[in-house]
């Protein structure tokens, strides 16, 4: 080498990389922009389903990628960024790695794969190869989530500026996907005209704001200066650049100046400073552990219930099963020392979690529903000892209600992604969707990294202490917990539940579950969060705000509709936001006897939940008869005397700055985001089309479906609907459906039936009104709706629902009903179908369908309830000679019934499905008047068209277990009078 010439510096900021980033991404956006508007507006305006006037703006595809010269522009002001983009990459990556050094390299890496993706849907056009530049796509905007919010929790210490601009940019960027994707639909789906206008915009938006973010690198790279020396020599070589980066003033103003001194600290808190903080790799990590732990247990949790009373609602009576609630007692083992000391360690809390998860989501492999149960029973034992163990021996810093909420807000958005059922339970098998193996296999892992976790982040008895309270506030504490487990599981355990409270019929008033049942989990989310805040962690030792409680509590019960709704989501925020105070708060005593209380409070709700409408098959039912207003009130009287209680103890300083803390806001957005997501993908996008309307046909059936549990103790939807579409029904009425109680899983059977096979929904009366439940579905729009509750002065409340449906242009009335056991109650039933034929006569001569579970024989005197529907109600027997009848019954009038059906049940339920089939006559005109026996002519089917025929699939043997039986001739088919006007 030769000798050097006087070295030369060449020094710029680093904020000089991010300005040039911003400058040539947003130069080739804006630019293609405006050239494609001054060019070629009219045609890049144009899609596949309209143009100029109704498409006025373009789509960012359509700008940047078909024409010539803004698309060569473009990707040359593309290429020019690519140099700083890497630049930036790189500086990013120095100035967070010391706050977190693998998990910065995992954003990194994230970062480095998106840019590149970048590059590929800009240089692959969709013209080039539609699907490569479909799949970069994605990528990048999948990446895209990671990417924000790492670089939001590796921000630089310090750097707070940054961070909350960031999160603002991408709070707004995740908000207008929803928008996004809801005008892409209108276009895509419905092919409405204009529709992807609005969508461009929006798609530009997040081409702005992710422009945006990337620039707020600005903040984080103000101390960083790059230089480079060029040293000239003989054989003109150049020497290595050198990245320096001065030394965040930040740093040394913390190591100077202290607000607190040590002496002044807990021993808690020189344990934190003194012990490294775990970085956030591992620290998300163990958030993530926590929170998916926290939904096995909610699934084991709940499951419990609906598995024991299989039996219970097969013999409708106390059937012994109920014993199976007091396994949630096993915490009271806790008394023993060694017991206790030995579930307080790593290797007791591994072994217990590994013990109940293999339990608790490996029962769905047994055939037995006992066997089943055995499991179930086996594994809460389990983990309700593990948990209560585990939640009095770590620190009470809100973390245990943070996670424990998370989790349970978790199984709500899977309950929602799978129609009202979580398919880690053990009446879901693989056939319902159920997940068992994955979920088994993600406990695995959770629970090893809990075992391995550093001890900073697992159970330290040495944080543990005893609350000196009196005796009053330890039993108030202890009701209030088991009051809040109960609140949470019969009210926001799923987003129906508080729809279904507000509904009253058609036309809609108030709320639907698609698409505002995401409302609730957006409550529960803000709930959760608002505890995480320092003012919300006092919040629930306000009277104020258990006042406000309260409140929404009342509003919720008494109102329905939007005002009703509105007080149930006041609710989900409430008992959310108290969870961890709650929790902390039972933490402090003593788990062993602490814990046996609060679930026999709890199990205590959890029985009067069901006897309030179960009242006539249990003893001293009549002190419960429809009194849910007593059961809240307990509720709520218990929640409010547990938060004056907690006014008495020591307030709690949590851990704000802690990562639960920090990190549980993005949990929150991502499952809300995720709600979004499954409510914006099930909306129906198409309306409900009737199977046979070509021959203005409209086939009826009616089926108690019995809770929606089959004879093996499964969960029976996909059956249902299998069988419903394979009937072709247009109407159903569906008994035996209020699900949404805890004994069976706060489940809903109409939304998989919905969604798939297209249907109008009346769920019928919600659950304060104390019945088995009845459901409408239809293929016509429901032009009205009416619930009833029929006369009951002794026995169970009988539901029924009156509507009016638009049947080709012909306003046909339906009733769906559901009496009582006549051979219990007569007088009940008697009532009860005298006020059915006094409706249905109020509606002569217009077409009217009667779909009614009706304990009496066929042509029975008064006063069984026969002749009152028939004669009072002037209506016709779909089929008088059928003698073989009991419960079920298909009545109508006005119509022409061509054909009557009863189809097997297999093991689905008890009861058969009863089918009706008719034709509509032609608008303006109504049924001929026939004599008796004409009415009741039966055909041969072959004298049948055969598009009014049934369904061939189900003659003979039939296809899984559904025939047509009982007629030797399968199903019946009868002549029309002379003179039909079809």
């Amino acid at each position: 080498m030769g000798a050097a010439d006087m070295p030369q510096t060449v020094s710029f900021p680093g904020t000089w990389i991010v300005h040039a980033h911003t400058v040539c991404a947003a130069s080739a956006f804006l630019s293609a922009l405006a050239i494609g508007i001054y060019l070629h507006y009219y045609k890049i305006v144009k899609n596949g389903v309209a143009g100029w006037p109704d498409e006025w703006f373009p789509s960012v595809s359509a700008t940047i990628g078909d024409w010539y010269p803004e698309r060569n522009i473009f990707q040359i002001l593309i290429a020019l960024t690519a140099a700083p983009r890497f630049g930036m990459l790189f500086c990013w990556w120095l100035v967070s790695r010391p706050r977190s050094p693998s998990w910065t390299n995992v954003i990194a890496i994230i970062g480095v794969i998106r840019t590149v993706s970048c590059g590929g849907w800009v240089y692959i056009s969709s013209t080039d190869d539609h699907d490569i530049h479909d799949v970069l796509m994605i990528t990048y905007v999948v990446l895209t989530l990671p990417w924000m919010l790492g670089c939001i929790a590796c921000s630089p210490p310090g750097r707070s500026a940054s961070r909350r601009q960031r999160f603002l940019v991408a709070s707004s960027f995740f908000g207008m996907l929803v928008p996004m994707i809801y005008f892409f639909v209108r276009h895509k789906v419905h092919h409405i005209p204009g529709a992807y206008t609005y969508y461009s915009f929006f798609e530009w938006y997040l081409i702005l704001a992710d422009v945006a973010f990337d620039s707020r690198n600005v903040l984080d790279f103000r101390d960083i200066q790059l230089e480079r020396e060029f040293a000239i020599v003989s054989d003109f070589n150049v020497s290595a650049s050198v990245i320096q980066e001065t030394v965040d003033p930040i740093v040394s103003e913390t190591a100077t100046t202290g607000t607190k001194g040590i002496s002044a600290m807990s021993s808690h808190e020189i344990t934190q400073l003194l012990e490294p903080e775990p970085g956030p790799l591992r620290s998300t990590l163990s958030l993530l552990s926590d929170v998916y732990l926290a939904y096995v247990f909610w699934s084991i949790l709940t499951s419990l219930v609906v598995q024991l009373f299989y039996w219970s609602v097969w013999a409708l009576e106390i059937s012994g099963s109920e014993i199976a609630l007091l396994s949630t007692w096993s915490p009271i083992v806790l008394v023993i020392p060694p017991f206790r000391r030995f579930a307080s360690t790593q290797p007791g809390q591994g072994l217990l979690l590994a013990l109940g998860c293999m339990a608790g989501l490996g029962a769905w492999r047994f055939d037995k529903v006992l066997n089943r149960l055995f499991a179930v029973v086996a594994a809460n034992m389990i983990q309700t000892a593990a948990a209560a163990a585990y939640w009095s021996t770590s620190p009470r810093d809100g973390t245990n209600g943070l996670h424990l909420g998370l989790g349970i807000i978790l199984s709500v958005v899977i309950k929602m992604a799978n129609h009202a059922n979580l398919p880690t339970w053990p009446i879901i098998d693989k056939d319902q969707g159920g997940l068992h193996e994955i979920a088994t296999s993600l406990a695995a892992l959770a629970v090893l990294e809990k075992v391995f976790r550093p001890t900073k982040n697992a159970i330290s008895s040495a944080v543990a202490f005893r609350a000196e309270q009196s005796y009053t506030v330890y039993l108030a504490s202890c009701g209030g917990m088991g009051a809040l487990i109960f609140a949470i599981e019969s009210l926001v355990s799923d987003v129906g539940i508080l729809v279904s409270w507000s509904w009253t019929g058609y036309p809609i008033t108030g709320p639907t579950v698609l698409p505002h049942g995401v409302f609730v989990v957006v409550c529960m989310s803000l709930g959760l969060a608002l505890s995480a805040t320092r003012i919300g962690a006092l919040l629930p030792r306000s009277p104020l705000y258990l006042l406000l409680g309260s409140g929404t509590c009342y509003v919720m019960y008494h109102y329905r509709d939007w005002a009703g709704f509105a007080g149930g989501l006041g609710m989900a925020t409430f008992v959310m936001s108290i969870l961890p105070a709650f929790l902390d708060m039972v933490s402090v005593y003593p788990p062993g006897m602490t814990w046996f209380l609060v679930w026999t409070v709890n199990n205590l709700f959890d029985l009067a939940h069901v006897w309030v409408v179960a009242y006539a098959f249990v003893p001293g039912g009549v002190y419960l008869r429809e009194r849910t207003d007593l059961v809240l009130t307990w509720m709520m009287s218990l929640l409010v005397f547990s938060g004056i209680a907690l006014s008495f103890t020591q307030p709690r300083t949590y851990a704000l700055s802690s990562w639960p803390f920090r990190s549980a806001p993005y949990v929150l957005v991502l499952l809300t985001v995720a709600a979004l997501a499954v409510t914006m993908y099930r909306v129906p996008t198409k309306p409900p089309i009737p199977h046979r309307a070509g021959d203005r046909i409209i086939t009826a059936g009616i089926w108690t479906v019995h809770f929606g549990i089959d004879l093996e103790g499964r969960d029976s939807q996909r059956r249902l609907r299998d069988l419903i579409g394979g009937m072709e029904l247009d109407v159903v009425g569906l008994l035996e459906t209020d699900l949404n109680r805890i004994p069976y899983g706060n489940r809903d059977l109409t939304q998989l039936i919905v969604e798939d096979l297209g249907y109008y929904l009346d769920p019928g009366p919600g659950p304060q009104k104390h019945t088995w439940g009845a459901v409408l579905l239809s293929k016509y729009p429901i032009l009205n709706s009416t619930h009833h509750l029929l006369p009951s002065p002794q026995g169970e409340l009988a539901p029924a629902i009156t509507a009016t449906l638009d049947v080709y242009g012909t306003n046909v009335h339906v009733v769906v009903s559901h009496d009582g056991q006549a051979e219990e109650d007569v007088l009940d039933r008697q009532l009860q179908a005298a006020e059915l034929g006094r409706l249905m006569a109020e509606w002569y001569p217009e077409p009217t369908i009667f779909l009614g579970y009706v304990v009496t024989k066929p042509k029975a005197e008064r006063p069984a309830p026969y002749k009152y529907l028939v004669e009072d109600g002037r209506m016709n027997d779909v089929d008088e000679s059928d003698w073989d009848r009991w419960c079920e019954y298909v009545l109508y009038r006005g119509l022409y019934r061509i054909g009557y059906a009863r189809v097997a049940r297999s093991t689905i339920t008890d009861t058969e499905l009863q089918v009706g089939r008719f034709i509509v006559p032609r608008h303006g005109t109504q049924v001929v008047n026939a004599p008796h026996e004409d009415r009741y002519l039966q055909v041969p089917k072959e004298w049948v068209p055969e598009s009014w025929r049934f369904p061939a699939k189900y003659e003979g043997a039939g296809t899984k277990g559904h025939f047509y039986h009982v007629f030797q001739e399968g199903a019946r088919y009868y002549a029309l009078p002379e003179g039909a006007n079809v």
